[in-house]
């Protein structure tokens, strides 16, 4: 093999004068992260299909809870109730239902989360919402809950609910300004809420800045990091800009050139994920909602990096079953 006798160590001294990364710290022993899953409810037949091997191959690793979205204007309400009361019936996880502000009555919503607690669902995921397609901006809706505020209020005079509400660590698309986002955020803490997940971000340092303005603001509940595994990357940059969510050009280039390599795509998107959490991690984060889309796969392996185990039924609970 033959070289150039001043390309070596040329390369060589560049290598050894750039600085030193130290690798990221290994979780401590047994310390198992507090995980949580989000699902969306299908459509159709084949999406049913889709979802609920999503749930049974996630459930083996206990997460905390599993929430369920809710269509943009309440459009899946009854496919929502649907979905969440099954999983309460034939799994072991415990289920969050979205609920939203949009497009009923405070009485009409009311009347939905009672319907939740008399089915034994305690967890709701308390939400503004998003205005129905084809709508300009957002407008309450007359005699309902003005904004997620006003819904968590709402919901602690009816039961004593589990309330999540949502976060934004790059600001919510339509709010003033950040402080005013920020303010927005406590104010649904202060009426009860006992943790907020945030909108899914990529650059770490987003999210740690973000819980220093937190706590600065008063704000002392969990505010849990959302994780999105990136496999269709031009959805996502779209989805991306209506949401208020930042696409770094590090990202872009990683899935430069693979539209049609969705193998490809995947291991890419398990590699971003994994240093994402990890980096999380090492920075002491130790609860992750994770956005699943309904596909598990990629999720199942992040949670595993994470230390997350599959709690398998006794032998001897399953000899009885």
């Amino acid at each position: 093999m033959s070289t150039s006798p001043t390309a070596q160590p040329a390369t060589l001294s560049r290598w050894l004068t750039g600085p030193r990364q130290a690798a990221l710290p290994l979780r401590e022993a047994g310390a198992t992260p507090k995980l949580s899953f989000e699902f969306f409810p299908p459509k159709t037949d084949a999406l049913e299909t889709q979802l609920w091997a999503c749930v049974r191959r996630l459930e083996p690793l206990s997460p905390r809870f599993v929430s369920v979205t809710y269509g943009a204007g309440g459009t899946t309400q009854a496919r929502t109730h649907a979905t969440v009361t099954r999983i309460l019936r034939e799994t072991s996880l415990v289920p969050a239902a979205h609920l939203t502000c949009v497009g009923a009555t405070r009485e009409e919503v009311d009347a939905v989360a009672r319907t939740y607690w008399d089915a034994g669902v305690r967890h709701i995921v308390a939400l503004r919402g998003d205005p129905p397609a084809g709508t300009q901006g957002y407008t309450p809706h007359p005699g309902g809950y003005a904004y997620a505020a006003d819904l968590v209020t709402g919901l602690r005079a009816i039961g004593d609910f589990d309330i999540t509400v949502a976060a934004y660590p790059e600001t919510h698309p339509t709010a003033v300004s950040p402080l005013s986002d920020l303010d927005n955020l406590k104010r649904k803490i202060d009426a009860g809420a006992t943790r907020a997940i945030t909108q899914y971000f990529f650059e770490t340092s987003t999210y740690l800045r973000f819980l220093d303005l937190a706590m600065a603001a008063g704000i002392s509940v969990p505010i849990v990091p959302g994780i999105l595994p990136v496999t269709n990357f031009a959805q996502v940059k779209k989805f991306s800009a209506m949401c208020g969510a930042s696409v770094p050009g590090w990202m872009e280039t990683m899935f430069e050139g693979l539209d049609d390599d969705a193998e490809t795509r995947r291991m890419v998107a398990a590699a971003i994920a994994a240093e994402q959490v990890r980096l999380l991690q090492a920075n002491g984060i130790d609860e992750f909602h994770f956005y699943t889309l309904n596909r598990p796969d990629l999720t199942y392996a992040i949670a595993h990096l994470l230390g997350a185990r599959p709690v398998r039924p006794a032998s001897g609970a399953a000899a009885a079953a």
